[in-house]
């Protein structure tokens, strides 16, 4: 009999993703305890399973080695950079994934985020909880110039609504998307060229070796003098040290991290700076993406495949 481990906390207390698996399969082990699996816990816990949802588990070829019973593996969310793939593949591990069902809640939090610097929302916050009762001027969103990094599900999401405020949209993509583009008034551009112009720069990639700090201390410096900065994609795609050394100098005006290199983040000195915004991973932590990842991940255990380099899953080995 089919036995399916979950490993994500948030799929295995949410009461609709559980009837719809137990639905397909009686044989299901959630993380009813809320464990955080990693290393051997992790093993231990997905031991005996031939097929197992996972989510910001790291899935090694460590992991695959001590699991010879596991067959196929369903992704809920979207980044792959927890999985090794070349291992999956090498020993004939199925996958099971789906690009873009959180694309909505990621775009949405962007706005969110940027607006929010651009109003200066959290440091307003802060002071009128300490007392101080005093205005900020902030800036519109709306006729700013944004460069979205990277223009697959996300970014294409977000393009479309930043044209709804009047933005001057830029996109930076190994990819090219002429119709795309075209139908909806996006400049293409190389990076160098976005990072010269953008006010708001605004990371959608995935991460891999090609990706991994493609903003760093020397690409910071070309950006616009008070430009805005956001990364709601992956950890490892920026430089922390040096986005802290920008913001400190003031170079860049401020920036809004929703994931970290690692999680929770380590420099509490960049988390604490005036002009940082800082939300804890939540990028697809709204109730409509909860269920299409989690939908996602169900079907995933029977519609899956072998990961392919350059095909399968979408932006792997180049996003």
């Amino acid at each position: 009999m089919t036995r399916i481990a979950v490993t994500s906390r948030s799929f295995s207390r949410h009461p609709v993703l559980r009837a719809e698996l137990l639905e397909r399969y009686e044989q299901v082990t959630f993380n009813d305890d809320g464990l955080k699996l990693e290393g051997t816990a992790l093993i231990d816990y997905l031991r005996g399973h031939d097929r197992a949802i996972t989510a910001l588990e790291k899935m090694t070829a460590e992991v695959f080695d001590a699991l010879p019973d596991l067959r196929i593996l369903s992704k809920y969310g979207v980044g792959f950079d927890m999985l090794d793939l070349a291992a999956m593949t090498e020993r004939g591990i199925r996958l099971g994934w789906t690009g873009g069902v959180n694309r909505r809640s990621v775009a949405e939090l962007t706005i969110a985020l940027a607006i929010s610097l651009l109003r200066h929302v959290p440091a307003a916050n802060r002071e009128v909880l300490a007392g101080t009762w005093r205005q900020h001027m902030g800036r519109h969103l709306s006729e700013r110039t944004v460069g979205i990094i990277g223009c697959g599900h996300a970014g294409k999401d977000l393009a479309v609504l930043l044209r709804a405020f009047g933005c001057r949209v830029l996109a930076h993509d190994i990819r090219d998307f002429p119709d795309f583009y075209s139908r909806h008034g996006i400049e293409a551009m190389g990076l160098e060229d976005l990072l010269r112009e953008a006010d708001l720069v605004t990371l959608h990639l995935p991460l891999d070796p090609s990706t991994k700090n493609i903003l760093n201390a020397e690409r910071f410096a070309m950006m616009k003098p008070g430009a805005l900065l956001i990364n709601a994609a992956r950890g490892g795609l920026l430089d922390e040290a040096a986005a802290k050394q920008q913001l400190m100098s003031g170079h860049l005006a401020g920036a809004a991290f929703d994931v970290f290199a690692e999680e929770p983040p380590l420099d509490r000195e960049l988390i604490a700076l005036p002009n940082v915004l800082v939300t804890p991973h939540i990028g697809g932590s709204a109730e409509e993406a909860i269920l299409a990842m989690g939908r996602a991940a169900i079907a995933g255990l029977d519609d899956n495949r072998l990961p392919e380099l350059g095909l399968f899953p979408e932006g792997y080995g180049g996003y």
